[in-house]
């Protein structure tokens, strides 16, 4: 008894090629619905903070001490319109990138060497600690004494604290590398270089890139601080000069100008961990 003959409708690909793989359109909603819901959710959270603010100045508490959204808003339209606010944050940004470029550099370079060799790391680490706890606002007289008041003492103090976040990151990369991998690259016939190129620096990156992300607030925080102790020029000085006046709107109109600043930084270092990391899985990259 024979079987009638029967269509098949399956392309079998040739087995060299492997299977075939279909790829489905998304919509841009299935694609970008999540990141949009969630910028919208923000959104809704300002807007509601900034109009209960507004409702409660004046009625529940006194706005002498917490000023207005609407007042805010307009002494930051008086200082863009005087240019006030581009001068000073102009100073700041600069304190501020240089400050982040080199404590980074040098605490990423310092992290990978110093982890490398684990008897000068274990020498050294205690040292680093006790350095790492002092308070950096404790250093700015002594960087004064040493760098005068200028731009040079801000950028160090920004550095300086820059400096210990990114080099416990990236020594903490380095050293949690797993030793597998290393012992594989070695019986394939790899040299130091080999290793510490194609294994530690990959493996160690979402620390130093950890590092870089953590020390972004504290580079504010160090240039800020250096231009409340001595300063004449920069969004710390025009904070001291707001509060000096009581001058709350100016104050906050300040820390609003702070927080922009360090959103874009933020951003710029997302966009920096999305291209070192492209050969992760995109699960492990969220």
């Amino acid at each position: 008894m024979t079987l009638p003959d029967t269509e098949s409708h399956v392309d079998e690909a040739p087995a060299s090629h492997g299977p075939v793989r279909v790829k489905v359109e998304r919509t841009w909603w299935q694609r970008h619905g999540r990141t949009s819901t969630v910028w919208l959710l923000r959104l809704v959270l300002v807007a509601v903070v900034l109009v209960l603010w507004q409702l409660a100045a004046d009625r529940w508490i006194d706005s002498t001490f917490t000023s207005q959204p609407t007042e805010i808003v307009a002494r930051l339209a008086e200082w863009i319109d005087d240019g006030t606010l581009w001068l000073h944050s102009w100073v700041t940004i600069q304190e501020i990138v240089y400050g982040f470029a080199l404590g980074s550099a040098v605490g990423a370079l310092a992290g990978y060497v110093l982890a490398s060799i684990n008897m000068l790391y274990r020498v050294l680490d205690p040292f680093m600690m006790a350095l790492y706890s002092i308070p950096k606002v404790a250093l700015a007289p002594l960087f004064i004494v040493w760098f005068g008041i200028g731009m040079h003492m801000k950028v160090l103090l920004a550095a300086a604290t820059v400096f210990f976040l990114v080099f416990l990151n990236t020594a903490a990369g380095v050293r949690e590398v797993d030793r597998g991998l290393i012992d594989a690259v070695r019986l394939m016939g790899g040299n130091r270089w080999h290793i510490a190129r194609k294994v530690v620096l990959p493996a160690s990156m979402n620390g130093l890139l950890t590092g870089l992300k953590v020390a972004i607030p504290y580079a504010l925080i160090g240039a800020v601080i250096g231009e409340l102790v001595a300063s004449n020029q920069g969004l710390g000085y025009l904070i001291n000069d707001a509060a000096a006046q009581f001058d709350t709107a100016g104050v906050f109109a300040t820390l609003v100008v702070l927080s922009v600043i360090a959103a874009v930084l933020n951003v710029v270092v997302g966009l920096m961990s999305k291209r070192a990391n492209r050969w992760k899985p995109l699960d492990a990259r969220s």
